[in-house]
């Protein structure tokens, strides 16, 4: 045995006899309390660490919950795959033709950081997009995000060169972007969308506000095609209406110009322009100014136009007929102010001849005799002094006088005074000679029995007929005469009327308006144009309006009533033909 094993022996042979002789009772007590003092530790070690590890997966489970009720995050402008793919319904013209539908393209972005050297990226995607804004993509391409869109949208053949670079940390991502294949041509109606394919503006707005941008937003499109959007206006017709807005600009060195043409019946908008306008596949191009519907946002001085109503009114109240008179020898002072014509006769004028003479004083002389309250009621009633309700976002509130006094109502009575838009002033125009039913205009299919529905009986039959002639005399022997086309019989009312610079009217600056109808028989449709301040430079005597906006209207209505269908009549009764031989 060893040295070491004896000695191990000896100490445990010494151990048990010293405990057999020598153990009492006291230190078995306290082996025994330190034992479960001991185990009571243990315990207590255990219990704590149970505690924590059930903490620890609470606050786990507590924020698992919170990201799965949170809204999700918006970063860098990126949507979900499902959204950046999700349809818009197509846009077309009544007769299916189309006027914006989606088309697939893919947009590039980085992953920054997978990039290992950013100069390099920048460098070789400079090569395929040429104005690609060098230092933001560095910035870009050296933060510490995950994703970044370096660009939106691009080409088939820029997908192909970019691809062909072979740089690492970059790719391609579906989305859709919207055409319009018509371009500027009916801009200002269908409007146009954001890079995320959202509406802005015109139709394309007004589709998202009838629930496809809640559904968006939810994630409930989808890349599934929809029911196509049918617009009431004719693309024949618009583009018509379009040509002939866009050259007045050139035409009469204007600032601005618009028409509008509406059914009568219906309240349907078949075609609407203004100009300047836009490329809506490139909005950015046009710039503000192209941006702006002067023909439904833009509040103007209707001039002369609102001598129809003036008229209207006076006949509808009863207190004339056609056959009455007016002494309009003499001026009007009022309020420190002289109302004079311009075009005086200086005698007693009938009530055609007030109209085919544009007479200031004996449209006065109606206002005053229908009074201040009656005046404003009456222009409350057909619409021109409230917002029109209508399904293009785009759309001013006219003005008027705070408090109407006398001098308000006479100056009013001639177009001076209320400013509304052009195309609610054609809407009013419209229940001159319809019968005397006012129809929220349209720009949906709407058929007679639904515009029956939301009609409104503005004005007497007889007064309606009353107004019909009154156009068809001016259009014959007044200002209208340079809107007459050979067998479609038009009819309508001028108006030039000074602009307001710096709170003052100025003389040489001129807003000029033709609002007409046609066939004067029974008309079918409203046309109204404008010219915004038309210069006569050339000695054109484009500063009035009826050698600038009523030269508009008559080539509108000559190139577009045959796609209308309306025939023309020639002769006495409209049974002769025209030969030609």
């Amino acid at each position: 045995m060893s040295f070491l094993s004896r000695v191990m022996v000896v100490k445990r042979r010494a151990h048990f006899s010293s405990d057999r002789k020598g153990r009492s009772p006291v230190n078995g007590a306290a082996f025994e309390g330190t034992r479960k003092r001991k185990s009571s530790q243990a315990r207590n070690r255990v219990g704590l660490l149970i505690a924590g590890f059930a903490a620890f997966y609470v606050l786990i489970g507590g924020r698992l919950v919170q990201y799965g009720v949170a809204q999700p995050e918006i970063t860098s402008s990126i949507l979900p795959a499902d959204r950046l793919m999700a349809s818009r319904p197509d846009i077309v013209d009544r007769n299916g033709a189309i006027l914006a539908t989606d088309i697939r393209t893919v947009s590039l972005f980085a992953e920054p950081h997978k990039i290992v050297d950013a100069d390099e990226v920048v460098e070789k995607l400079s090569t395929v997009l040429t104005d690609l804004d060098v230092k933001s993509t560095y910035s870009k391409l050296k933060s510490n995000s995950r994703f970044q869109w370096l660009r939106r949208q691009l080409t088939p053949k820029q997908q192909s060169q970019i691809l062909a670079l072979g740089v690492p940390g970059i790719g391609f991502r579906p989305e859709k972007r919207r055409f319009y294949p018509g371009g500027r041509t009916a801009a200002h109606i269908v409007g146009y969308v954001n890079i995320d394919n959202r509406g802005v503006a015109g139709m394309e707005r007004y589709v998202d506000s009838q629930g496809l941008a809640d559904l968006a937003a939810v994630g409930m499109t989808s890349n599934q095609p929809l029911e196509p959007v049918k617009l009431s206006i004719d693309l024949r017709v618009q583009a018509i209406v379009q040509d002939v807005v866009s050259a007045s600009i050139g035409k009469y060195q204007a600032i601005g110009a618009g028409a509008v043409v509406i059914d009568v019946h219906t309240g349907e908008i078949l075609g609407m322009a203004s100009a300047p306008d836009f490329d809506p596949n490139d909005p950015a191009a046009g710039g503000e100014e192209g941006w702006f519907n002067r023909m439904s946002n833009g509040t103007f001085e209707m001039g002369s136009t609102f001598k129809s109503f003036t008229l209207a009114m006076g006949l509808d109240d009863g207190k004339m007929n056609l056959n009455s008179t007016f002494d309009a020898r003499f001026p009007i002072r009022i309020g420190g102010f002289t109302i004079k014509d311009f075009h005086g006769k200086g005698r007693v004028l009938s009530v055609p001849e007030i109209f085919q003479y544009s007479s200031n004083i004996g449209t006065a002389k109606i206002a005053d005799a229908v009074g201040i309250e009656g005046h404003k009621e009456f222009l409350t009633r057909l619409g021109l002094l409230s917002r029109m309700k209508t399904e293009l976002p785009e759309v001013a509130m006219p003005s008027q006088p705070r408090q109407w006094k006398k001098i308000n109502s006479i100056t009013i009575s001639f177009g001076h005074g209320v400013a509304t838009t052009p195309l609610q002033t054609a809407v009013a125009g419209a229940a001159l000679v319809n019968g005397g039913k006012l129809i929220e205009p349209t720009f949906l299919p709407r058929n007679q029995e639904q515009a029956d529905v939301v009609a409104t009986q503005v004005l007497k039959p007889s007064t309606s007929r009353d107004m019909r002639y009154l156009f068809e005399w001016n259009g014959a022997n007044g200002s209208g005469r340079n809107a007459r086309v050979p067998g479609f019989d038009v009819g309508g009312k001028t108006g030039t009327a000074d602009k307001v610079v710096n709170g003052r009217y100025a003389h040489d600056k001129n807003f000029n308006a033709f609002l007409s109808a046609f066939p004067m028989d029974n008309p079918r449709y409203v046309v109204l144009s404008f010219s915004d301040e038309p210069k006569t430079d050339k000695g054109n005597g484009a500063a009035i309006a009826a050698t600038s906006a009523a030269p508009m209207v008559k080539e509108i209505i000559s190139r577009a009533a045959p796609i209308l269908g309306v025939k023309p009549k020639f002769g006495n009764d409209g049974s002769a033909l025209l030969v030609s031989y």
